[in-house]
């Protein structure tokens, strides 16, 4: 691997240090990447959403290979939309998808100066808050809920009994917690990579140098390694 790695590393810095801030470095999922947003990934940078939902995307489109669970995601802007207009608001967002045909949904949440996540795994029934600072998201589970109990009865006539699922925000000794105040974005972008891969989550905070490089790579090259 250390040829891919020594050419991956060329790669990301030319992508940080050359060329103009609108330059185009990647263009899928109706996302267009330019050299400014690629620039978010450098160290110490905030993630923006057009990072954040072209990863997820990268997640679901490796998700459509055998021997992954069907994964689908939602857009960095549905949970906002959601909080302030209920299933009316995002009603046309799931327009052709029945997204109950899938095993695993993502749902990137932004708050304010923070990224966090939320995923719905519809095998067991159960609905996950993922949080690099530790915080409780026992209201985003339940929002979640009620939202999943509205759009089955809509999209499917069919009635979910809450009472079967399970709603837990994960604690701090469940899951690795950032060290500092901009890694979150990419706690979130590997929290659901290794999710939607079913694997034990198991990096730590001196992973987060590395994994910002790689994501580089990834999206330039439109690739999950």
């Amino acid at each position: 691997l250390n040829p891919l790695f020594q050419a991956m590393e060329s790669e990301v810095s030319a992508a940080f240090d050359s060329g103009e801030a609108e330059d185009i470095l990647s263009r899928a999922f109706k996302l267009t990447v330019t050299r400014e947003d690629i620039c978010t990934l450098q160290p110490l940078g905030w993630l923006n959403d057009r990072i954040m939902n072209f990863y997820m995307g990268l997640l679901v489109e490796r998700s459509k290979k055998q021997g992954y669970p069907a994964v689908y995601a939602f857009n960095t802007f549905f949970y906002s939309k959601l909080s302030s207009a209920s299933h009316k608001g995002v009603k046309k967002w799931t327009k052709g998808v029945d997204i109950f045909e899938h095993d695993i949904i993502l749902v990137p949440i932004h708050l304010r100066t923070h990224w966090t996540l939320l995923v719905v795994d519809l095998r067991d029934k159960t609905i996950k808050y993922f949080d690099s600072l530790g915080q409780k998201g026992d209201h985003i589970c339940r929002t979640i809920l009620k939202y999943l109990e509205e759009e089955s009865r809509e999209r499917r006539n069919i009635e979910l009994t809450a009472s079967e699922w399970t709603l837990h925000s994960m604690g701090t000794e469940e899951i690795p917690q950032q060290n500092n105040g901009n890694d979150c974005g990419v706690f979130v972008c590997k929290f659901a990579d290794f999710i939607s891969r079913d694997k034990p989550i198991i990096f730590t905070p001196e992973h987060m140098p590395y994994f910002r490089r790689k994501m580089v790579w990834e999206i330039i090259h439109q690739q999950l390694l």
